[in-house]
């Protein structure tokens, strides 16, 4: 029998094979586990954080509707893509206005007292525009007239006027309030989301203003979509944009529309709320307005999709003129300004969440009762400014 050969290499056993691949196997798979423990315990992290933060949102004071709370979390959380898609889709297919017909009950008829003939030596007032010229071929009773909505020192202070918006969408209408600044005055309120920052001018109407405000409406759309700044008393939020659609408020309560000349606000100036450029620019038209240009005139739904939109414009007399309603897209929202005989005029705000005029009754000391204008907005709750609001607005009171 032959001695052993100590150069001999031995055959590993199949047990020595398997034993090396199923140590790596067991650490890899003990890393595997940590590595999807840990994946699993920052989303569930995530999705605590998230809920928290949609949660507080959903709580936050006002009357805002649940469906407009999300899409203002989602915006300020970098999804407001997301909202613009699905918003298009909702006007695409579901809230598309129809064409044709008419007013189911014609016009409305607004309550107001007869108007009184102002003596010389009474105060002054601005006169009365004239009528305006429908968009339609047959007018409805009563189309284009104004009627008295509220009086300051027993003269009207504010009418209104009720118009079509074109000749496509007849069975809508659209409200068109003048303002006689000589006999009212307005304050710019900031909203405790938008325009944000640390202003502390109150964000709803003041005690000291429930006795007498008349009336409140929105102001323009959040600070990253509107394309300008937001200034004031004495404060920035937003670096104001010059050549931007600025509403420019007084310290003496007078309102005007212009394009932002540049510079820090004088003295004379309490607050300057921008939006987009101007609709109308001494009395002309923007370019703009023809062409589908997203930027220039909101980035959801640009100038194209006929939906609730907001405008406010100066007339050559320094009256004012606000627009709201439904079925406009920025060229008949444009055509109605100008038959208002605006110089200058701006879109706020788009959307039927945010889109409003109220006026207020006082039946007792303390005591304002609100009242949204026609046409009937379902979204908006009259009480949305008697508490905190997400938004700036501006309130309107008497002189």
């Amino acid at each position: 029998m032959s001695a052993p050969n100590p150069t001999e290499t031995k055959t590993p056993t199949t047990k020595t094979r398997a034993t090396k691949p199923k140590k790596r196997r067991k650490v890899r798979s003990k890393w595997f586990r940590r590595i999807r423990a840990g994946v699993l315990a920052a989303l569930l992290v995530a999705a605590i954080l998230i809920g928290i933060s949609v949660g507080q949102a959903l709580s936050a004071p006002g009357t805002d509707s649940v469906a407009a709370r999300l899409a203002e979390w989602a915006r300020t959380h970098s999804l407001g893509w997301v909202v613009t898609d699905l918003e298009q889709l909702q006007y695409t297919f579901v809230t598309k206005p129809k064409t044709g017909g008419s007013v189911a009950g014609g016009l409305p008829k607004v309550k107001h007292t007869p108007k009184p003939s102002p003596k010389p030596t009474g105060p002054a007032f601005t006169p009365a525009p004239a009528p305006l010229v429908p968009l339609v071929s047959s007018p409805l009773a009563g189309e284009g007239i104004w009627r008295d909505l509220y009086t300051v020192k027993g003269l009207p202070a504010a009418r209104v006027a009720f118009l079509r918006p074109d000749s496509i969408h007849t069975s809508y209408y659209v409200q068109v309030v003048w303002m006689d600044p000589k006999l009212v005055s307005f304050t710019l309120h900031p909203g405790y989301q938008v325009p944000g920052g640390t202003l502390t001018a109150p964000d709803q109407i003041p005690p000291s203003e429930i006795n007498t405000i008349l009336a409140t409406f929105n102001s323009g759309f959040q600070m990253r979509d509107a394309n300008g700044g937001y200034w004031q008393n004495g404060q920035t939020i937003a670096p104001l944009r010059t050549g931007a659609a600025s509403i420019v408020l007084s310290t003496t309560g007078q309102i005007t529309v212009e394009s932002w000349p540049g510079g820090v606000p004088g003295p004379s100036i309490a607050a300057v709320r921008q939006n987009l450029d101007l609709l109308i620019q001494n009395g002309v038209i923007s370019p703009a307005a023809a062409q589908a240009n997203a930027p220039a005139w909101g980035s959801t739904v640009g100038n194209r999709e006929y939906v609730w939109r907001s405008a406010i414009g100066i007339r050559p007399d320094g009256s004012v003129i606000s627009v709201v309603g439904p079925s406009m897209n920025i060229e008949s929202l444009a055509n109605i300004l100008q038959r208002a005989g605006v110089v200058n005029a701006m879109e706020l705000d788009i959307n039927p969440d945010w889109t409003n005029y109220i006026t207020y009754a006082h039946p007792s000391p303390g005591v304002a009762v609100p009242s949204a204008l026609p046409p009937p907005d379902p979204y908006i709750n009259p009480n949305r400014y008697l508490q905190a609001s997400s938004r700036d607005f501006v309130s309107v009171l008497p002189r």
